[in-house]
């Protein structure tokens, strides 16, 4: 894969991971041609194969990694291609991470038939890897947290009176429950014990909190202008922490009010200048805070743990997160 591949820098996992890829790239295999190009291409375009090493390092945290281990870091990141390309789709969004989107390559039926393909490689993967019913339930479970993730952001569109609480519901199903998942799995599938288990798992769901905060902080402060995804937010009335934040600060909300209150109508230049209100406040440093509360909760659970190599690279992921600038 062409992808960016920052595990690179960590021979722990560098190995593991290339076998995560080669699984990849075997099962997402298709002979409908417009299909398999797309996979392709979604593949090649993906991301940075964080919730996989997340799996990965979980298992070196408590013992070793195996082939069940490889599957399954396999079958988190197939997961993961499905929902981003679903969300494309319904977004209709051109790009992903800087590159054209599948929707808006292949079409939306392409589109929509290779996400609910990868779908069906997740659990065919799950399946060959274990009969466990505890964690085929737990996979189904997450499932259904992404999904209702979703459905509660699409729920509080354009609703000026949402809570951090709500975003918070919201966030820990679309972004943190696959990243609980994964970290759990690692240790659970390695030998670890329920303790263990679950300490990681609470890592991961902290660490996707984190994530999230600092991908809302990014729509707002990566660039001076806002990205396509961002205006197709605000535009749709998917309101992010920064902007609950200055909603929930009177003198904030007397200024953004009159532009919110245009909903679709919206333009550019009233979008623009809900950045600029916002990148001026408070609220971007109150979310920086956030992020970085949300990321040290994530450190605190590792405490029970003795310093490994894996648990130090863990224990340094959440800063690294939070230094990102994409």
């Amino acid at each position: 894969m062409k992808n960016f591949k920052p595990w690179k820098k960590y021979p722990l996992i560098a190995g593991e991971l290339a076998e995560v890829d080669t699984l990849i790239q075997h099962t997402i295999q298709t002979p409908h041609q417009s299909l398999q190009a797309a996979l392709l291409t979604m593949a090649d375009n993906g991301g940075k194969y964080l919730r996989p090493s997340l799996l990965l390092l979980a298992a070196h945290v408590v013992g070793k990694v195996n082939q069940q281990t490889i599957n399954l870091a396999s079958s988190i990141e197939i997961l993961h291609m499905a929902t981003l390309i679903h969300d494309d789709t319904i977004d209709d969004s051109d790009l992903r991470r800087g590159n054209i989107s599948i929707q808006a390559e292949f079409g939306k039926d392409v589109a929509v038939y290779a996400g609910d393909l990868l779908f069906t490689n997740f659990f065919d993967l799950m399946l060959d890897t274990t009969t466990e019913h505890e964690y085929l339930v737990r996979n189904a479970q997450t499932m259904s947290h992404i999904l209702n993730g979703e459905l509660g952001q699409m729920a509080e569109r354009f609703n000026l009176e949402q809570t951090f609480t709500d975003y918070l519901n919201d966030i820990k199903g679309k972004t943190a429950a696959l990243f609980r998942l994964a970290a759990e799995e690692g240790a659970h599938f390695a030998g670890g014990n329920a303790e263990q288990s679950t300490a990681l798992a609470n890592f991961g769901e902290n660490l996707g909190i984190a994530f999230q905060i600092v991908d809302d902080l990014l729509d707002y402060t990566g660039s001076a202008k806002l990205n396509k995804p961002t205006l197709e937010d605000l535009a749709t009335g998917v309101y992010s922490l920064p902007l609950l934040l200055a909603l929930d600060q009177p003198e904030l909300k007397t200024k953004l009010l009159p532009i919110l209150n245009k909903k679709r109508q919206m333009s550019v230049s009233d979008m623009q200048l809900i950045q600029e209100i916002l990148v001026n406040s408070a609220v971007i440093e109150k979310s920086r805070k956030l992020a970085q509360e949300y990321a040290q909760k994530a450190v605190d659970c590792l405490d029970i743990f003795q310093n490994n190599s894996a648990a130090t690279l863990l224990k340094k992921m959440p800063q690294q997160l939070l230094k990102r600038s994409f």
